[in-house]
């Protein structure tokens, strides 16, 4: 049977909105430098308003990955919840001006939050300080997913983040469930060590019961299986689950499949922004997958992209990721 989608993801649909600001502004603004914090909508709408130099893109993680993948030739859907307000409606014309299909038409109703953004203040000296509120993305239910859409993709990636509400569990769970019905595969970011802490035991039952791969980095699988030891923790989820990934910053990516075990290394650079790193290296890594690369070749592909991203201000690639991978040898 053939699929219509290569890769579906479902995520928080977030628009970055980003902005120049020294320190005497972060300051009076009461904003912590260099962190993530989320916000109220009544202090969303103060910062948005704050911001002089105004850059708006669509964002979020697994959107990240998708628009990678996309970029790359693939078909591709995201599957999230806006708003129909102006940040709703510029996010979906983004998504679809990529090339990725958007099944969720923007959401009208006084009881609809607005749509979720994240103002994002960079520093003099390159620092992000971001604040984010999560408005609609984060009230995606089962609801929400479309079967025709979740069950009929040869991959479904999905976002650790949403998970914070039972909605969010609800609603991986049927489309994990409409794609391997379908004959795809689905597999999860941990998005954050946080998020792992809060949702351990049902993480580890949902890898176990219904994800084919899992992505996570250092920190989060050792907070998923509370030890210090990595192989102990990598060997705890590959007992459970088809395929596990372990990103190590500057250290070699692990990937293990059943008894295959491989290690790519990794050219340690100092990043210029390391924004969107794992949401590239995920969309590089599925790319490799998707296209029946090796298991080397599919991490060496993820590697690539990451460290192109790393080298510009931005979440999603400057150059064209298939260049990237012509000139690593990889295509």
């Amino acid at each position: 049977m053939t699929q219509t989608y290569d890769l579906v993801g479902i995520g928080n649909a977030v628009v970055d909105v980003i902005s120049h600001a020294d320190d005497s502004f972060l300051d009076n603004m009461g904003i912590q430098k260099g962190i993530m914090q989320l916000i109220e909508r009544e202090r969303a709408e103060i910062l948005y308003g704050a911001m002089t130099d105004r850059v708006q893109t669509p964002g979020g993680s697994v959107a990240n990955s998708v628009a990678g993948v996309g970029s790359l030739g693939l078909k591709t859907a995201f599957l999230c919840k806006v708003k129909d307000d102006a940040l709703g409606l510029f996010y979906q014309k983004g998504m679809t001006a990529d090339g990725i299909g958007f099944p969720n038409p923007p959401v009208s109703g006084d009881d609809i939050a607005p749509t979720t953004r994240s103002m994002i203040f960079v520093s003099p000296d390159g620092e992000r300080s971001m604040n984010t509120y999560l408005g609609a993305g984060a009230d995606f239910d089962e609801g929400d997913v479309d079967a025709s859409v979740a069950g009929n993709t040869r991959f479904l990636f999905l976002e650790g983040y949403l998970y914070d509400k039972d909605e969010g569990k609800r609603a991986f769970t049927a489309a994990a469930q409409a794609c391997r019905a379908g004959g795809g595969k689905s597999g999860i970011t941990l998005s954050d060590p946080f998020c792992v802490d809060r949702h351990r035991d049902d993480f580890r039952r949902l890898i176990a019961e219904e994800m084919d791969f899992t992505l996570g980095n250092e920190e989060e699988w050792l907070s998923l299986y509370q030890t210090e030891d990595l192989d102990a923790a990598l060997a705890q989820a590959s007992a459970v689950c088809d395929l596990v990934v372990c990103t190590r910053s500057g250290d070699p990516v692990v990937l293990i499949r059943g008894a295959e075990r491989v290690e790519v290394p990794v050219t340690r650079v100092t990043p210029v922004d390391a924004t969107g790193a794992g949401d590239q290296f995920a969309a590089g890594f599925i790319y490799g997958l998707a296209t029946g690369q090796s298991l080397e070749i599919s991490g060496k592909m993820g590697v690539a992209a990451a460290a192109e991203v790393i080298a510009h201000i931005g979440p999603r690639p400057k150059r064209s990721l298939r260049t990237v991978f012509a000139d690593h040898g990889l295509i």
